[in-house]
């Protein structure tokens, strides 16, 4: 993936990790953990919001609800102390009695921390003071009308632009801006905004940014906005949402969604797209993103509210090769042959990445309910975080 922020090492520098996958770089395994869980580093309590952390070095990047205030938080990796603070208003208030704090991730690129709350400011700070480099009212500028749960979609920062799904009127629907100052460079796109963040990947030669938005499949130059691929994807029912991020393999990107939506495996050719598959029983997923490994596909399958299944599928044939038992909604992060599962009941798992059959290796409660955001893993530690408090664990030793 070509972001800015290329070159992290063991970073975990927005969104998924370094290259937006849920793949923890470098590692070809990861070693068992006692019944206690791994070795507690430090924790904190935290504000609200469904953000997830991000790091860079020494610095874990905390975005959060503190009262009436937004609030970006430079964290000391090590110990948990902060660096830095920066806070702005909001009134943001969910209509269904959710969390009210901010959902989108902080992307971590070029010396910069780029926000975007859950009203729709999308902010630039210097990374090392923390200091405002500009803003964008999005939802005011470009007409975006409030939605179900927020603005949630992490941002792409690529080659030298910040692209976001904003889902605005006349044309607004994806914008890049100006990773310097903020000015708007293209819009495009009559889609609303989904809770899906975006990818990079280079497919059949060229560069795309890739977007899985309200509507379904948008792929676009990232460096004029041209839509290079589309393609519809989403429920016929209004009260539906596209939440995971798009899984790309080849010239083959998966696309999934609950609601009677299903899974779609899609080939983008010369300008042509072709259904591989599509299913409504392989991995529907919620919230929860994918991984992969190889053409095996992991993820958590079915509406949260319901209760869901841990499955493996193969991407190319859309076959499922084997499904859990009921399971509380996750997220998973895969470490070379393991898998980390984090449910939203605050239990973690390691998991074997087997395409044969769910061997769960290791199981520990490290938070409690209400653990929503996605973890983080940089430099052999886990950050995670519930609804109020946030921990650092160490996996392995550097």
């Amino acid at each position: 993936m070509a972001t800015s922020g290329v070159g992290w090492g063991q970073d975990w520098p927005q969104f998924r990790g370094p290259n937006r996958d849920g793949v923890v770089p470098g590692r070809e395994s990861l070693p068992q953990f006692p019944s206690g869980g791994p070795q507690m580093v430090w924790d904190r309590t935290v504000g609200s919001g469904f953000s997830a952390p991000a790091v860079a070095g020494e610095r874990m990047l905390l975005f959060h609800r503190q009262g009436g205030n937004e609030v970006v938080e430079a964290l000391r990796a090590s110990d948990g102390s902060s660096l830095w603070k920066f806070a702005y208003e909001t009134t943001y208030k969910d209509d269904f009695g959710f969390e009210n704090g901010p959902r989108a991730t902080p992307v971590i690129a070029d010396g910069r921390v780029f926000t975007f709350g859950a009203a729709g400011v999308l902010h630039c700070l210097d990374l090392e003071t923390g200091a405002k480099q500009w803003s964008v009212d999005t939802h005011a500028e470009f007409g975006v009308r409030k939605g179900f749960f927020g603005a949630a979609s992490t941002p792409l920062v690529l080659n030298g632009r910040v692209i976001a799904n904003i889902g605005g009127s006349d044309g607004a629907g994806v914008v890049a801006f100006d990773i310097d100052s903020g000015a708007t460079v293209w819009a495009a796109t009559d889609h609303e905004a989904s809770y899906a963040s975006p990818v990079a990947a280079r497919i059949d030669g060229a560069l795309l940014a890739i977007f899985f938005t309200r509507e379904g499949l948008a792929a676009l130059d990232p460096r004029s906005g041209r839509v290079v691929y589309e393609r519809r994807w989403r429920s016929r029912s209004h009260a539906s949402v596209n939440a995971a991020a798009p899984i790309v393999l080849g010239d083959i990107v998966f696309l999934s969604a609950s609601y009677g939506t299903g899974a779609i495996a899609i080939r983008l050719r010369e300008g042509e797209v072709e259904v591989v598959w599509s299913g409504e029983d392989v991995i529907d997923s919620h919230y929860s993103s994918c991984v992969r490994s190889g053409s095996t596909l992991f993820g958590f399958h079915g509406r949260q509210e319901y209760g869901q299944t841990f499955r493996a599928a193969d991407l190319v044939t859309g076959d499922v090769l084997w499904s859990s038992e009921r399971m509380p909604a996750g997220s998973v992060i895969r470490v070379g042959d393991r898998l980390l599962l984090l449910l939203e009941t605050g239990e973690l798992l390691l998991v074997a990445a087997s395409r044969e059959k769910l061997e769960v290796l290791s199981r520990a409660q490290i938070l409690g309910r209400e653990t929503r955001a996605f973890p983080a893993v940089a430099n052999g530690l886990l950050f995670a975080r519930d609804k109020d408090t946030l921990v650092c664990l160490r996996l392995w030793d550097k």
